[in-house]
């Protein structure tokens, strides 16, 4: 299983965590009174041989553009159980959160907290790669993978509003 803590995007091909976070640091830097969402989301493609696991790490600016990368984990074989396979989606993007330490954070909070006053604002979502419609084999998960986000303090958000997750991660597992 590749399992690193080497990110990527289209402009840069390897990045640390620490390089991660000046990008999002210095693209808020940009715009001290706007609206950020800091966003984690894995989604996962099963391959003949491997699955692969995407998780996004967004800052987004609302209405005004993002920052973004990812990270990719391949595991060896076939992972067919969805429950398997949404649980370690989960995982991966609380491994992701969990690299951001409370003093990065408390940063990435400092440079908007001077600036709520003028409408600024800060928020950390969680998002899961499933949805709770009647026709979802997923909804059966979404007790347990919302809760596991709220014990990180992130937002959760499950799909159609799970954008990072389903789409922007997606793009990048098949």
């Amino acid at each position: 299983m590749t399992n690193s803590n080497v990110f990527q995007n289209l402009s840069q091909e390897s990045m640390s965590l620490d390089q991660v976070f000046h990008n999002i640091v210095r693209y808020m830097k940009q715009d001290v009174i706007g609206n950020y969402r800091l966003i984690f989301g894995t989604d996962s493609q099963v391959h003949t041989d491997h699955t692969l696991f995407i998780t996004g790490i967004v800052i987004h600016r609302e209405r005004k553009g993002a920052w973004a990368c990812i990270r990719k984990v391949k595991v060896p074989r076939k992972m067919t159980n969805l429950h398997e396979r949404i649980s370690y989606e989960t995982t991966l993007t609380e491994e992701v959160v969990s690299l951001f330490s409370e003093e990065m954070k408390q940063q990435l909070i400092d440079i908007v907290l001077p600036h709520i006053y003028k409408g600024a604002s800060f928020t950390i979502e969680g998002h899961i790669d499933i949805g709770s419609g009647s026709r979802n084999k997923t909804r059966v998960f979404v007790n347990e993978m919302v809760s596991r986000m709220e014990s990180l303090g992130l937002e959760p958000k499950i799909k159609p509003d799970a954008v990072v997750a389903s789409s922007y991660a997606n793009r990048y597992t098949k």
